[in-house]
């Protein structure tokens, strides 16, 4: 349900784009969306973990220069500036001894020490390629094209290299005694 609830912004930004034809409308209940979703959860919890705060940020000046411009381009450049600042956050973090994906899922899921760089490593080039794939897209195919490809071919790729890092993962799962 939590997924869900995050992924509403971009589900109302299809919908919207979808009836209206036009992006600057569907940037706009974008941004509208993202702050509103901000705002529930900053009541709720009295807090936003950091990646909502980028999303915030990125959402609201990507999306009201979209506005502001009626330029399609600023909006469509968001999901790559999120995408390669999470690179960046995981790289750095990495290169100085830590690793926000142990800290995260370490305590659910029991991996080899060895595996948990490889596994930053993976989502390092993973986001680098989604920031890229965006853009090619973005400049490649037309704007009603990059919004199709905004909720289904990004979350397709999502999907896909998650089931796929899966796999590799299972090989290193303990296996459970009968």
């Amino acid at each position: 349900m939590k997924a869900l609830f995050e992924f509403l912004v971009v589900i109302l930004f299809f919908a919207t784009y979808v009836a209206t034809k036009n992006i600057v409308w569907a940037t706009a209940v974008a941004v509208a969306g993202g702050v509103i979703q901000a705002a529930f959860l900053w009541l709720k919890h009295r807090k936003l973990q950091t990646m909502q705060w980028l999303s915030l940020v990125l959402i609201v000046v990507f999306g009201g220069a979209t506005i502001a411009f009626k330029d399609a381009h600023f909006i469509m450049w968001k999901p790559t500036i999120l995408f390669w600042a999470m690179s960046a956050a995981l790289l750095l973090a990495q290169l100085l001894g830590k690793n926000p994906l142990k800290a995260a899922m370490g305590k659910e899921i029991k991996l080899p020490e060895h595996i948990w760089p490889k596994l930053a490593y993976a989502w390092v080039g993973f986001l680098i390629f989604m920031g890229l794939i965006n853009l090619w897209v973005a400049y490649r195919f037309t704007e009603a094209q990059w919004v199709n490809y905004k909720l289904f071919g990004s979350t397709g790729l999502l999907l896909a290299f998650v089931i796929v890092q899966m796999l590799f993962l299972s090989r290193y799962l303990p296996k459970e005694e009968n």
